[in-house]
């Protein structure tokens, strides 16, 4: 797909923590982030839980997309089908091609979206599991030199009544990620519905496994794929930055006080770690109860 000249004059260590603090600028999304070799980024992919396009786009949040730029940019938890889709969202993103899944049956639930400036070799939804692929959760695409997934993990729900189904689609999607990265390496990003470490959320002990996300088995979960070959591409470039969420209930002012959890990840193929300049978590922009995050690759030969 078609590279982009970097521009900007942020250091990426220093821009993400004032990000993660919620004290990004909104208009300004520069960076002249680069590889552990010196190469410029030239590939920008953004994921985003709008938590209902619809909602987001009432609240303006749509307006992010042109400010960001991104060459894909992904949406979970949609909520609308692509004939729902609000006429101010598809002439924000006009000149993307557009990829939308929602559930079969479930109307105004789950479902997601990908776009992408560079039209994909191949589009595919869902993981070819049928219990799995009736909720719009995932999204395909296949590039030159890489998959794009896009995903939104099934939470393990009130009392963690769907805990048991949690690990049956962990199972399942990480298999799925494995035949793909057997024949490319693998971008994906979305909201994973798990805090993997105590780091990830504020509040650890009163969450553990009590409340969807941080079980054990949840986390387990995402150990598993990690160690199929997959990085976490966050916490390969921030091990130790404490206070860096995506998500904030709407409850109790926990956005203002920065009580979160990190749920949206970009997890890369080992091999794609040499690619990798920045991972961004844009804590200022509005519109959701999550907030959007940021991958910069140097992709070439």
């Amino acid at each position: 797909m078609p590279k982009r000249k970097a521009a900007g004059d942020a250091e990426p260590a220093k821009k993400a923590k004032a990000e993660a603090g919620g004290t990004s600028s909104q208009s300004d999304f520069s960076s002249n982030a680069k590889t552990k070799s010196g190469k410029h980024w030239n590939l920008k992919i953004a994921s985003w839980n709008v938590d209902g396009l619809r909602g987001t786009v009432k609240k303006n949040g749509h307006a992010y997309i042109t400010q960001e730029d991104p060459d894909i940019i992904c949406l979970q938890e949609t909520k609308c089908t692509d004939k729902d889709v609000p006429k101010e969202f598809t002439s924000t993103v006009e000149g993307y091609h557009g990829y939308w899944y929602s559930p079969t049956e479930k109307k105004g639930y789950a479902g997601t979206a990908l776009l992408s400036k560079t039209k994909p070799h191949k589009v595919t939804y869902g993981i070819g599991v049928e219990e799995h692929d009736d909720e719009g959760r995932v999204i395909t695409a296949e590039f030159d030199n890489f998959y794009m997934v896009t995903a939104y993990v099934p939470n393990a729900g009130k009392k963690l009544v769907r805990l048991d189904y949690r690990q049956t689609w962990d199972e399942a999607f990480t298999d799925y990620l494995k035949k793909l990265d057997k024949k490319k390496p693998v971008v994906l990003c979305g909201d994973l519905n798990v805090a993997h470490n105590e780091i990830d959320l504020k509040n650890p002990k009163t969450n553990r496994n009590k409340t969807p996300g941080f079980t054990d088995q949840e986390r387990e979960g995402f150990t598993s794929l990690l160690d199929q070959g997959f990085k976490d591409s966050y916490r390969e470039l921030y091990p130790e930055e404490t206070d860096c969420y995506t998500f904030w209930t709407y409850m109790g002012g926990a956005r203002a006080k920065n009580v979160g959890w990190r749920l949206d990840y970009f997890v890369l193929s080992d091999r794609l770690m040499p690619h990798l300049c920045d991972n961004v978590i844009r804590s200022g922009v509005m519109g959701s109860d999550h907030c959007p995050i940021v991958l910069l690759l140097a992709m070439g030969k």
